[in-house]
């Protein structure tokens, strides 16, 4: 006895343990962490980043460029002295600065084309990531429901087992009794046998929408997770009424891959009045500071003459008036300069330069006016584009609108079965009480109430589905309840 106690106790403590692992999870949460986690969303996520960053380039254009550069080195051999020009057989220390800077005055409105357009590739960012959590929300809503289908399946299969072993046991009292023929008991053994059938195939259709739906989420497999078990009742809806023109109306004013197509195209053509800009001149202000060193630069203005030495040439004949004459020229030797100290080369080789640049487009292989061309088949493209998103939307709520009234039809006549099977089946078991019919007989009038209960199901949730499509298309949040 104690120990039957210990094993009870375990088996409940393990049970709310594992209950209280699992975490519960309603259908607005998974939508979220689906739309937070999911990698498409991460990449649309990113795409906006990417965009981010172009349209803050394209303001930044506006603005000059300043750029600076140092040079430090050693030449030898033959060289050309920086501070000379001259060519020089020994080795020279240099060293020199510059800064530039440029700003562009005109180049056919290029820059302001571009800000509107890294503005406009923003938007269309935004709007793609939109579409992304759209579609991901309504993939998350569809597993849900998948998992509530089978969740379904699965109890009302669990009940039928378990009428089926009531009705085995109610046969083996009448057996007993030699009211009923023993082979009857076959019957109901089988029928046990294809619940639990029934049982193993509901279980695997219950793992498979978890891991559909984890999938979904991107959480691992092993993930324990539970949803939430909300009474879906079938929202009271006309699906006669809706019309493709008013349904198609505000899809088009809720669906953001309408917004993104039509600013896409906008997109399109401010490439081609990018590409004809590159048509047009392109006037440039420029300015730029620099300075040098050189090791070997002489200050001139501070002889050293210490060693100074007076050096007769030899003498020379040359003619004065017709008279020969006889002159002596002198060379000083010996007089040597100091190196210019850095900072005075600097200051004096420091040197500022101001101009304009005009770059007028004559002939580039063609370059210009095929990008142009190629311009223009981008923004038809685009057109192209926009016109086939909104074809495949007013497909889809067509399809939609169709969807909702055969589910409505099928749902309607999965409820008249049900009925009509129930009724058969209450009436064949009372005859079966009553002795009127074997077991073949009522287990057949079982069998088409589960069918029909199972269809009746799926019919639900399969309108339940298409009702929130079409709520999705007028703009209205993805709820059960």
């Amino acid at each position: 006895m104690i120990q039957k106690i210990l094993t009870i106790t375990l088996f409940a403590t393990t049970l709310i343990f594992s209950v209280q692992a699992q975490s519960t999870w309603s259908l607005q949460k998974c939508i979220e962490y689906a739309r937070q986690n999911s990698l498409s969303v991460k990449q649309a996520q990113y795409n906006i980043r990417n965009a981010e960053l172009g349209k803050k380039q394209a303001d930044y254009n506006r603005l000059p460029t300043i750029n600076g550069s140092a040079s430090l080195g050693y030449q030898f051999g033959r060289t050309i002295d920086p501070t000379t020009n001259a060519f020089e057989s020994q080795g020279i220390g240099f060293n020199s600065f510059s800064l530039d800077a440029s700003v562009v005055l005109f180049n056919g409105n290029r820059i302001n084309n571009a800000v509107k357009q890294g503005k406009l590739d923003l938007e269309i960012a935004k709007l793609d990531g939109e579409t992304t959590a759209n579609d991901i929300g309504l993939s998350v809503a569809n597993a849900y429901l998948n998992i509530l289908l089978a969740n379904e399946q699965l109890a009302n299969a669990q009940k039928r087992i378990e009428l089926s072993r009531t009705q085995l046991e109610q046969t083996d009292r009448l057996i007993n009794a030699g009211t009923r023929p023993s082979n009857e008991r076959l019957d109901f053994l089988a029928q046990i046998a294809r619940d639990e059938q029934t049982i193993i195939d509901a279980e695997n259709l219950v793992n498979n929408g978890y891991l559909n739906l984890k999938q979904l989420l991107e959480l691992p497999p092993n993930e324990n997770i539970q949803v939430e078990q909300p009474i879906v009742t079938v929202p009271v809806a006309n699906p006669d009424q809706f019309t493709l023109s008013e349904l198609y109306a505000a899809a088009l004013q809720t669906q953001p891959q309408i917004e993104s197509g039509e600013k896409q195209i906008q997109s399109a053509q401010l490439s081609e009045t990018l590409a004809r800009s590159s048509l047009l001149p392109r006037l440039v202000l420029f300015g730029s500071l620099n300075a040098n060193y050189s090791s070997v630069a002489k200050d001139l203005t501070n002889p050293n003459l210490d060693n100074r030495v007076i050096v007769p040439n030899p003498p020379e004949t040359v003619l004065i008036d017709g008279q020969e004459a006889m002159i002596t020229t002198f060379d000083v030797e010996g007089i040597t300069f100091p190196n210019k100290p850095y900072f005075d080369q600097v200051n004096e080789n420091f040197g500022q330069t101001v101009g304009l640049s005009l770059s007028v487009p004559i002939y580039n292989n063609s370059s210009n006016r095929l990008a142009l061309e190629r311009a223009r088949i981008t923004t038809l493209n685009a057109e192209v584009n926009n016109r086939q998103i909104n074809n495949f939307l007013k497909t889809d709520i067509q399809s939609s609108i169709s969807n909702a009234r055969a589910g409505k039809r099928s749902y309607e006549a999965a409820q008249r079965t049900v009925e009509a099977a129930q009724a058969a089946f209450d009436s064949a078991q009372k005859r079966f009480d009553l002795g009127a019919i074997n077991s073949l007989e009522y287990t057949t009038a079982r069998n088409n109430l589960d069918q029909a209960e199972t269809d009746l199901i799926r019919a639900k949730y399969q309108y339940v589905f298409y009702l929130k499509i079409i709520d999705f298309y007028q703009g209205k949040p993805i709820l059960l309840n």
